[in-house]
């Protein structure tokens, strides 16, 4: 029973994704919550039932207070005792029943899924942002965010059903019992309903405001928090922990101050209530007895009046405590939304259509990228690397060698000019082809926080396993994996690697992710420091390894260990981003240009970049 009504609604159906979610509450959630319309109003119904139900019960109470005290206790039985057995099985098994229903839609159906629904959609959402937009903000502050905002959905879908659909329906149904019996009940029943609303009017806003105030200090605590944690090694190395309490503490303080804040509102918001609901109870009973002793109604009138009240008081704490709720998750998908609505900052053009590439040849048509600034990136390069060539980019820190693989993988646009990979504008094909096409090692590689083989068949996850384990040989790291434990008794390709790949050692990680782009055999190869983590004997093995691994690949190597690229086909010197010389080793040492002053100012094989002017 309970897989059924959690397969009502399919989380993962399939949907048009955009580039630009709304940036507006009510379509932002009317995005998530379309695949449960159908389940919604089903819910809606169930507990419209629910709710008169709840009604006629009071009513058919005081009906038996009439019925007891005017009938003669001798023949109750024989002249109601069908109608009593009726409604005994009615409250023993169909008003359960109903129940259940409501509630296996709402927790079974909605609740589990709606967040789901969430989830998975703001996931790929984040995922497809560029790399820009997530250096731009904290990984732990997404994250949170987007973990807050699903269950901040789901709920307020269950606040607005459990409490406020009930609620007016409960309300709607107690003005029509007092009325019906006598229009004069239904009074009292009005004044206070406009207290109640007035004193929600006044508290609701608040509680949202504290909320939101609340919930950005805590997401600021996160991103403090995280961002020490995930820099621990560097807050060991210097002794700042002592910093790092009093940075996340400042944090934690403020979030205490706007909780408390929170509080007063809802302090108040308590003390209201009990006033209210006393004119209530007070007005609705003093009202009814008086009736009944001018003889203008029953004491079961009077029985139903009391209960009804008496409910009532009970209800509207839970009700004005689901709604400051309900706005305090409003709130808090509000936060989200900051983040989970914004727009794709670098989208696949609207006609994109996969990369093709046959031969590998790259065209740079003067192109610049500064960053929006007036100095650092590449300034007016136009390059052409042909199928096939390997050429090595020199150059010093800023001079534009990063800007220039970045804008070759579409990281960002540039903001003149155009890259062909083989004729084919890179903004007009898909980015995940793009980069399909290109392996990249970088300086300082991340793993995943997975198995060491899960990292390694990231490169070509269709993979075999012994095409798997003769990549990481090639990477001469099959012998240091064979040796690797985990602390939960995993061995070998199986060991977990750690955050980032935090339990192995620089060189390892290299390694590695040498092996995942050799398993990749992407025609496109960019190798940026690929080496720099190595001892010179590793280096050494690895190296002939990778020119066997650039034959008939086009390859971009970033270098300040000249050794390294000195018998590429071709090396580029870049300079304040422009291409300053370009040649092979030997005719750059012939120009006695930057590239010569590097050459003869190297320490162990790596530029000193600054001393070589």
């Amino acid at each position: 029973m309970f897989r059924f009504f959690e397969s009502l609604i399919d989380p993962y159906e399939p949907y048009s994704a955009t580039d630009t979610p709304p940036n507006r509450l009510w379509p932002f959630l009317k995005a998530f919550l379309w695949p449960a319309r159908k389940v919604a109003a089903w819910t809606f119904l169930s507990i419209l039932v629910v709710g008169v139900v709840e009604i006629m019960l009071i009513w058919y109470a005081g009906q038996l207070v009439d019925m007891l005290t005017e009938a003669d206790a001798t023949n109750v039985w024989a002249a109601h005792g069908v109608e009593l057995v009726f409604v005994a099985l009615f409250i023993l098994f169909l008003r359960p029943g109903l129940e259940v229903l409501s509630a296996l839609l709402l927790n079974q159906s909605l609740m589990p899924n709606v967040g789901t629904i969430v989830r998975w959609r703001s996931h790929r959402h984040v995922l497809r942002q560029s790399v820009t937009w997530f250096q731009n903000d904290f990984a732990g502050r997404i994250a949170n965010r987007m973990m807050q905002t699903a269950p901040a959905v789901g709920e307020a879908v269950f606040q607005t059903f459990d409490a406020l659909v009930y609620s007016l329906i409960y309300l709607t149904g107690a003005l029509w019992l007092l009325a019906g019996t006598d229009a004069r009940l239904g009074i009292p029943l009005l004044f206070w309903f406009g207290l109640y609303v007035a004193l929600m009017f006044w508290a609701i806003p608040r509680v949202g405001e504290a909320s939101r105030n609340f919930a950005d200090a805590r997401s600021v605590i996160t991103g403090r928090i995280v961002d020490s944690y995930s820099n621990i090694q560097s807050v060991k190395l210097f002794a700042h922990t002592r910093t790092e309490e009093e940075y996340a503490g400042e944090a934690i303080e403020d979030a205490r101050i706007k909780f408390a804040r929170q509080m007063r509102v809802i302090t108040i918001m308590d003390f209201g209530l009990g006033v209210i609901n006393g004119i209530l109870i007070v007005a609705v009973v003093g009202l009814a007895i008086h009736l009944w002793q001018s003889g203008s109604t029953t004491v079961g009138t009077v029985a139903a009046a009391t209960a009804l009240t008496l409910r009532l008081n009970a209800m509207t704490g839970w009700i004005m405590w689901a709604m400051s709720s309900l706005f305090q998750n409003i709130g808090i998908v509000r936060e989200g939304m900051e983040t989970i609505a914004q727009p794709i900052a670098l989208p696949d053009a609207p006609d994109a259509k996969p990369l093709q590439v046959e031969k590998g040849g790259i065209t740079l048509e003067n192109v610049a990228h500064q960053y929006g600034r007036d100095s650092g990136g590449l300034k007016d390069v136009s390059l052409t690397i042909a199928p096939g060539e390997k050429v090595g980019l020199v150059g010093r820190s800023g001079a534009g060698k990063s800007t220039l693989v970045n804008l070759l993988l579409r990281f960002f646009d540039p903001e003149t000019g155009r890259i062909l990979i083989d004729g084919q504008d890179v903004r007009s094909v898909t980015q995940d082809s793009l980069r399909q096409h290109i392996g990249m090692v970088t300086q300082d590689p991340s793993l995943l926080h997975r198995s060491v083989r899960e990292n390694i068949l990231y490169g070509r996850p269709d993979a075999s396993e012994a095409d798997m384990i003769e990549a990481a040989k090639r990477a001469e790291a099959d012998d240091f994996i064979r040796d690797l434990a985990d602390m939960n008794g995993n061995l070998g390709y199986d060991a977990q690697v750690g955050e980032r790949g935090v339990k192995l050692s620089g060189g390892q990680r290299q390694r590695i992710a040498l092996a995942r782009v050799i398993l990749k055999d992407a025609p496109i190869l960019v190798l940026d420091e690929a080496t720099s983590a190595l001892d010179s004997e590793v280096e050494a093995a690895i190296l002939d390894t990778m020119y066997g691994v650039m034959e008939g690949k086009t390859v971009i190597a970033i270098a300040h260990r000249l050794s390294t690229i000195a018998h590429m086909d071709r090396i580029i010197v870049l300079d304040d981003g422009s291409v300053a010389e370009e040649g092979t080793h030997q005719e750059l040492l012939e120009m006695d240009g930057h590239y010569a002053r590097f050459w003869n100012r190297q320490s162990g094989g790596f530029i000193n970049l600054e001393a070589a002017e």
